[in-house]
C-alpha cells in the first residue's frame, strides 16, 4: 500500500472545513493537510476540545490528517514588514503594523501553533519563515560585506527559540523552500541549516515546483537533505512557456502566456514525479504525499480530482529484495 495522498487546503480557504472534508473525500484523497487560516484549523481556538472535535470529524469522514500548515503567519517572523502583510495576517498579529511588533507576535503565534499541533496529534507543522534579505537576492548595488550573514543571523535569532519549543513538544517545523524565504534552493537551504546549528526540529516541506523553473536539481535536494524532509508537497510547474517575463516574472500575474513559468495541475507540467517517487523510496520517506493544487487555467475541482488519481497511480512502495538475488537462491 502506498503513502497516504492528502490535499493541502490552503488554496481552498474560501470553503468551510466541513465542505473540504466532503470534497476531499469525493476527489479521492485519503486526508487533508489543514491550513491555519479560514476555519480549517484555527490556532486561537485550538484547545483540547476543539482539536478532539476536528479529529472526530476527520475520522467520521474517513479522512486522515498528518500535518497542519502556517505559511502566512510564519512569513512574518523574519520578513521586512510592510502593508502587504495586512492582507495575509490575522488582525491580532498585524495589529498596528509596527514591523517589530508584527514579527514578535508572529513568533508567539508559531509557538502556539506547535502546542496546538501537539494537542491535535500531528508532529509536523509546515510553513514559511520569511527573510530579511530576500530583497538582496540579485545583488546590485553590490551587497555590503556581512549583509547576507546578518540575514541568516537574524533568522537564527528569531527562529531558534521557536525550534527549541517545537523540540520540547516533539513537533517538527518543515520550511517550504521557496523564493522569498530564508531558503529557496539547495545552497540557501544548507546555509539555513548551518545558521541554526542543524537544529533537530528544523527541516523541510519538500515541494519540487519551486525548484524546477529556477534550474535547481529537485531530485538532488531529496538525497542531500534526506534526514530533513519531514513532509512532501506534490505540486507541478511548467517552464519555457513564454519569452517576455522570465524567471523573475516580469511583474506579470500568473497564467499569462508571456510568462516563462507557471504552476500546473499535477502531471501536466515539467516535473518528473517518477524520479521523485524513486528518490523518496531511496531515503525511506513514508509520510504523506500532499497535493498543493494550483493551475490558473483549470477548474480546481477537476484539477484536484485528476491530481489525486495521478499521485495514487504513480506512487509505489520500494522493493524489499534485489531482483536478481533469486538466481542465487535457486542455485542452492
Amino acid at each position: 500500500m502506498g503513502r497516504p495522498v492528502t490535499l493541502f487546503t490552503g488554496q481552498w480557504a474560501d470553503l468551510s472545513f466541513d465542505t473540504m472534508l466532503q470534497k476531499g473525500k469525493a476527489f479521492g484523497y485519503d486526508g487533508l493537510e489543514l491550513a491555519c487560516w479560514g476555519d480549517h484549523f484555527e490556532v486561537a481556538k485550538a484547545d483540547q476540545a476543539y482539536c478532539d472535535a476536528k479529529r472526530a470529524a476527520l475520522k467520521d469522514a474517513g479522512m486522515q490528517c498528518h500535518a497542519i500548515s502556517t505559511h502566512l503567519v510564519g512569513q512574518a517572523v523574519c520578513d521586512n514588514i510592510d502593508p502587504r502583510h495586512a492582507q495575509i495576517l490575522p488582525p491580532h498579529i498585524y495589529g498596528d503594523g509596527d514591523p517589530e511588533g508584527v514579527r514578535q507576535r508572529a513568533a508567539e503565534e508559531i509557538i502556539k501553533t506547535a502546542h496546538a499541533a501537539k494537542r491535535f496529534g500531528v508532529s509536523v507543522v509546515n510553513g514559511f519563515t520569511g527573510s530579511s534579505i530576500w530583497h538582496l537576492v540579485y545583488s546590485f548595488p553590490p551587497n555590503l560585506p556581512g549583509q547576507i550573514d546578518a540575514g541568516y543571523a537574524d533568522f537564527a535569532k528569531r527562529w531558534t527559540p521557536i525550534f527549541d519549543e517545537f523540540q520540547k513538544l516533539g513537533v517538527k517545523f518543515a520550511l517550504e523552500v521557496h523564493p522569498t524565504e530564508i531558503a529557496f534552493d539547495i545552497a540557501s537551504a544548507e546555509r539555513a541549516l548551518q545558521a541554526v546549528d542543524y537544529h533537530p526540529a528544523f527541516g523541510f516541506n519538500y515541494d519540487p515546483s519551486h525548484f524546477g523553473y529556477q534550474g535547481v536539481d529537485y531530485v538532488k535536494f531529496i538525497y542531500k537533505f534526506s534526514d530533513r524532509i519531514f513532509h512532501v508537497h506534490m505540486k507541478d510547474v511548467a517552464w519555457n512557456l513564454g519569452v517576455d517575463a522570465g524567471v523573475f516574472g516580469g511583474h506579470t500575474d500568473f497564467h499569462r502566456p508571456n510568462r516563462f513559468w507557471d504552476f500546473k495541475s499535477v502531471g501536466r507540467g515539467n516535473i518528473n514525479f517518477e524520479k521523485i517517487i524513486r528518490a523518496l523510496n531511496d531515503i525511506s520517506y513514508a509520510g504523506p504525499l500532499s497535493v498543493e493544487w494550483e493551475d490558473g487555467a483549470m477548474d480546481r475541482e477537476f484539477g484536484a480530482t485528476e491530481s489525486a488519481a495521478f499521485v495514487k497511480k504513480l506512487d509505489f512502495p520500494p522493493s524489499k529484495i534485489i531482483f536478481d538475488a533469486q538466481f542465487a537462491e535457486n542455485s542452492k
